[in-house]
């Protein structure tokens, strides 16, 4: 018997969607993170896609996020768009924020959306490809847990702290890339500890600072920074950008609201947009960029999300893969009738 299940979106749908409602989403909230979790399935992000129904059930049963959060636009005026996600999840957040952040851009050529007090699990990617979808590029920038130690130190002080950038390409798949400040994404270590395989090198250290391969050494210790002392600056870019700038949560403060239960972080989210026709000329600054990405790709070089655009393909072709563990995991949550 296969390891895979080889699915219809459909089918991923409403399962998701099923054991959300029951748990205590309303259908806008279940949706939305359903339809999330599906595109990172879709893609094979396995540390973003289904899997990460469990952090959502289990953030609910920890009491940690806010189940009558109705996401709301509190300024849609200016290059500044405002969304009070009031302890909800974050993807209906974006999605209430998406439409006025990209006619922002469009007016001024710059513009920034600002989501406040959100809790947040998903990949950064799909927000980007909303964006570089209505011909804009962007950038997106989120906190976490405090799970890593900066370059010299070894408490975690840090988040993974995510990075996104996304730029449009008529006619084909966009340049996107969404890379963690962390050696390693937060997910791939979870991943990494279900499935009792080691880390790879120089990804943490243990309690008492030392390095490890262990994941739950590492998870009791500290993850570490990419590049040393170039991910840990980074990443303290992230904590004061889309922390301190916008008023919302460092990751060592969504660790303490936390308390160690494991629940998702809570904190703030900051998403720019920049529309090249605005900045410039779009053509211009369309057929520049193609030089740059044939110089790139005629060396023989990959460009970021190569790999998820080619498991997109073939997942339209043949299904959506999902590991069979995986899914009879989320099938058990579905509560009795």
């Amino acid at each position: 018997m296969s390891d895979l299940l080889y699915l219809d979106p459909a089918e991923i749908e409403a399962l998701c969607k099923r054991v959300l409602h029951q748990h205590g989403l309303d259908e806008a909230h279940a949706a939305a993170i359903t339809r999330v979790v599906l595109a990172g399935q879709r893609d094979d992000c396995q540390s973003h896609g289904i899997y990460r129904i469990l952090d959502v059930v289990r953030t609910i049963s920890l009491g940690k996020v806010n189940l009558q959060a109705q996401p709301q636009v509190l300024e849609s005026t200016g290059a500044i768009v405002k969304v009070e996600a009031d302890g909800g999840f974050a993807p209906l957040a974006f999605e209430c924020g998406l439409e006025p952040l990209a006619a922002s851009a469009r007016s001024h050529g710059l513009a920034a959306l600002v989501i406040r007090h959100c809790v947040h699990f998903s990949a950064l990617w799909p927000e980007i490809e909303a964006l570089t979808d209505r011909g804009l590029a962007a950038l997106a920038l989120t906190p976490s847990h405090a799970w890593v130690a900066p370059a010299g130190g070894r408490g975690p002080t840090l988040g993974t702290n995510p990075i996104a950038f996304g730029w449009p390409r008529p006619g084909t798949d966009p340049y996107v890339f969404d890379l963690a400040t962390s050696a390693i994404a937060r997910g791939d270590l979870e991943l990494h500890r279900r499935a009792g395989s080691a880390l790879p090198a120089a990804c943490g250290v243990d309690e008492q600072g030392q390095p490890s391969t262990d994941p739950l050494a590492v998870m009791a210790g500290a993850m570490l920074t990419f590049g040393g002392h170039k991910g840990s600056a980074l990443s303290t870019m992230v904590e004061l950008l889309a922390g301190a700038l916008i008023g919302d949560w460092l990751s060592l403060e969504s660790l303490a609201f936390d308390g160690g239960q494991g629940a998702s972080p809570r904190h703030g989210e900051l998403i720019l947009a920049f529309d090249p026709a605005v900045f410039g000329d779009r053509d211009t600054a369309i057929a520049r960029a193609e030089r740059l990405f044939a110089a790139i790709e005629g060396q023989g070089a990959r460009l970021p999300s190569q790999r998820r655009f080619a498991a997109r393909a073939r997942s339209r072709e043949h299904g959506i893969a999902v590991p069979r563990a995986l899914f009879n995991e989320i099938e058990a949550l579905v509560l009795p009738a």
